[in-house]
């Protein structure tokens, strides 16, 4: 993608919005929410354990990426930079906008903390698996293995 960033003009009021960078919203379009990297990964390792797992349960409080019915326990994998993890991918934020992202980590980071309190007084356990963390499978099987006991 290529050209110019453009200032489009609504059809209320006749605002206009900011200059968008075509390359940076074609980037930020495909950063998917769902069976990323990171998910898959935990996945397969869960997998390779024996786990027999659901993914993504729309019915549970902050949307679990894995979950175990039977056990109650529930498995959130998190990007670093999108949960603002303390390593040096979580602990980077951009140049551009930095409010913004300041603000949007600081919200993601608090609604994870509401969902893992509702999971928990619904019964249920949690574990946060980090997307830093998933470089080492061994340590991550054997946190998950924990998890399964």
């Amino acid at each position: 993608m290529t050209g110019k960033a453009k200032t489009r003009k609504t059809k209320k009021r006749g605002r206009r919005f900011a200059k968008v960078d075509p390359v940076r919203s074609a980037t930020m379009r495909a950063v998917r929410s769902r069976a990323t990297t990171a998910e898959l990964r935990a996945r397969s390792l869960i997998s390779q354990l024996g786990g027999r797992a659901s993914y993504n349960s729309p019915t549970l409080p902050g949307k679990p990426d894995i979950i175990f019915h039977s056990q109650r326990k529930a498995v959130f994998v998190h990007g670093c930079f999108w949960h603002g993890h303390s390593c040096p991918r979580g602990g980077r934020v951009p140049r551009t906008n930095r409010a913004y992202w300041v603000r949007k980590v600081a919200s993601n980071r608090r609604r994870h903390r509401a969902a893992v309190r509702a999971l928990r007084q619904l019964g249920w356990a949690t574990v946060t698996l980090w997307e830093c963390e998933l470089k080492n499978a061994a340590r991550v099987s054997r946190r998950i293995g924990l998890c399964l006991a």
